[in-house]
């Protein structure tokens, strides 16, 4: 416990360091690839998530998931890739090869599906090479390109507020 403690320090100094020196400027393509980080300790319908976002026009094969989980239970199965903070070090370094081949991929759309600020999702937010990062109001304003207020539990309104400020950004 109290080394959580400890590495939640040092993982908050680095995205508070990553954060100040981020390029705030955001693309202007048009969205074709979106990739998911999504906090499966408060929300766990991903596949209604998904399955909501393709409804929107987005290819299901263009659409990648990345879970985070504060506990992974021994027995317990997770289909997509998934993460948890004893897969982080101290130095913010992850030893999970699809977790660092998710924040590589350039994706057109980063949605940021959580809405409690913690450090390894941050971090993970300030890693990724997405073009274009959405999420919700309560996060760190400073992660995400575009902010939606809504509640996680409201995935469809989440979803239609989306794809209606990206209609009016044009990026669809």
């Amino acid at each position: 416990m109290f080394y959580n403690i400890i590495k939640n320090f040092f993982l908050k100094k680095n995205v508070t360091k990553r954060l100040a020196t981020q390029n705030a400027l955001a693309s202007n393509d048009k969205v074709v690839t979106v990739g998911i980080l999504v906090d499966e300790s408060y929300f766990s319908e991903t596949a209604q998530l998904v399955e909501r976002i393709t409804s929107q026009g987005i290819e299901a094969g263009n659409i990648s998931i990345l879970v985070y989980k504060d506990k992974i239970k021994k027995k317990e199965e997770i289909k997509e890739p998934f993460l948890s903070l004893k897969n982080i070090s101290l130095s913010g370094e992850i030893n999970k090869k699809e977790v660092n081949d998710f924040i590589e991929t350039p994706f057109d759309l980063l949605v940021n599906y959580y809405d409690v600020n913690k450090s390894g999702l941050l971090l993970l937010s300030t890693k990724s090479k997405a073009k274009f990062k959405v999420g919700f109001d309560t996060v760190d304003k400073r992660v995400n390109h575009f902010i939606i207020k809504s509640l996680v539990e409201n995935y469809n309104e989440f979803v239609l507020e989306l794809f209606k400020y990206l209609k009016i950004l044009n990026k669809i």
